[in-house]
């Protein structure tokens, strides 16, 4: 297997959905990105072999929105490029096709990423409504249609909200948000500890802005209600997120009883990332300085009731393909869909007998100052189909700006999976 190298990783702000990219359409959050890119190392456009994007909610407007962002970034019309969807993980499964393309010498020089506008995500008419439609098409003549309409009822209008059927699992019958209420209960996770892991993410996510440390990985965006505005920072950190304030939230998935609250939750998201991956062969060309290499990624299965504690088994998984351990790592990402999955799955890699209950090794006790140091998606936000490639993005340029040598990221994804990639910083002595 030849080595893959992460030339560079930007991203685009991630904002609450319904703010400052709820009118960018889904190519627009991506083909930026690359063109920047391509500008930046002066690439050919027709050099480009492939552009491989994650994107879980493809709008019909825009079929195959790999291949639309690969052609409104003004690369080859020879370059392919195509979708790929994993759920929460749909940007690392776009990595990961990636790097096996170039390990295996199949590719140079591929974009990989992910896209979501989760504004953007469609209200469905019900079954009835939508047999209604295709019964007045079918209708010849005018007395065919009015007997056609006489059928109408108004509960026909009642919409089915596709971001809500999205977020459940078909098959325990769970919504995510259950998922993280099943692992509170069984971990005894409190809500007192999950307000508590949630304001520390808002906490670093504040401090990183503060102190300019996604300046790098962040590309400004146009958005806005009428396209006018320059988006330059995430919106959705909380400065004056307090633990009290959280507390006064009530349960939203399980009414009374529960736990989890949207304090404690990651918001609804829109945003971008992309990655420019390369063999050797194509930096020598190119002359191009990677900032890391991307070393290996492994996906895992698991109940999709306990989807949460994916994290935990996926980097089991990449740690044993490589022969490396969690004290190698110098910074460690667990997207946060929920404070209590990310609980609990520290609770996993310290503890041996819960991870042989899920046929793993214990990993050893996850050092808090090296996890999500610049808070994580309660506070940055989790657009699904970006995500997993914005972990790595920002794994990455943290490396980098520490002088760290290895990183591993890692997310839970909806049905029950779990997905982890490790990465080498090569500018270990470049200090950002």
């Amino acid at each position: 297997m030849k080595p893959v190298y992460l030339v560079e990783g930007l991203r685009t702000p991630q904002a609450k959905s319904g703010t400052a990219l709820k009118e960018v359409p889904v190519p627009y959050l991506g083909h930026g990105l690359i063109r920047h890119m391509m500008d930046k190392f002066n690439l050919p456009t027709d050099e480009v072999d492939e552009v491989i994007v994650g994107n879980t909610g493809n709008p019909a407007k825009y079929p195959n929105v790999g291949r639309v962002i690969a052609l409104e970034a003004g690369l080859n019309k020879k370059t392919s490029g195509y979708t790929v969807h994993r759920n929460c993980a749909s940007g690392m499964e776009a990595l990961s096709q990636a790097f096996v393309k170039i390990a295996s010498g199949r590719s140079d020089i591929i974009f990989a990423g992910g896209v979501e506008n989760m504004s953007q995500m469609p209200l469905l008419y019900k079954k009835e409504m939508t047999e209604f439609f295709f019964e007045m098409m079918k209708a010849k003549t005018p007395k065919d249609k009015i007997k056609v309409a006489t059928t109408f009822r108004i509960p026909h209008l009642s919409p089915v909200i596709a971001i809500e059927q999205g977020l459940t699992d078909p098959f325990c019958g769970l919504n995510m948000g259950q998922t993280a209420e099943v692992l509170a209960r069984e971990f005894g996770i409190s809500r007192m500890e999950q307000d508590e892991f949630a304001n520390e993410s808002h906490n670093r996510a504040i401090k990183a802005q503060e102190e300019g440390r996604f300046k790098d990985e962040i590309l400004p965006i146009i958005g806005g209600d009428k396209l006018d505005d320059l988006v330059s920072d995430d919106i959705g950190p909380r400065a004056t997120s307090t633990i009290e304030k959280l507390g006064k939230l009530k349960p939203y998935f399980e009414k009374g009883t529960g736990t989890v609250t949207v304090g404690n939750a990651c918001p609804i998201t829109d945003g971008g990332s992309m990655w420019l991956m390369c063999s050797e062969e194509a930096v020598e060309k190119y002359n191009l300085k990677p900032m890391a290499k991307m070393v290996d990624f492994h996906f895992h299965g698991l109940e999709p009731e306990r989807m949460g504690l994916g994290p935990a088994l996926a980097m089991n998984g990449v740690l044993k393909r490589t022969g490396m351990t969690l004290a190698d790592m110098d910074l460690i990402e667990i997207n946060e869909a929920f404070a209590a999955q990310v609980l609990a799955c520290l609770e996993v890699a310290k503890d041996k007998e819960a991870a042989a209950r899920w046929g793993i090794d214990a990993l050893g006790e996850i050092d808090r100052n090296k996890l999500n140091v610049n808070g994580g998606a309660i506070a940055l936000g989790h657009p699904v189909g970006s995500t997993g490639s914005r972990l790595v993005v920002t794994l990455a340029h943290e490396l980098k700006r520490r002088g760290g040598k290895y990183g591993i990221a890692s997310l839970c994804i909806g049905g029950g999976q779990g997905g982890a990639v490790i990465v080498e910083n090569l500018q270990a002595g470049d200090k950002a």
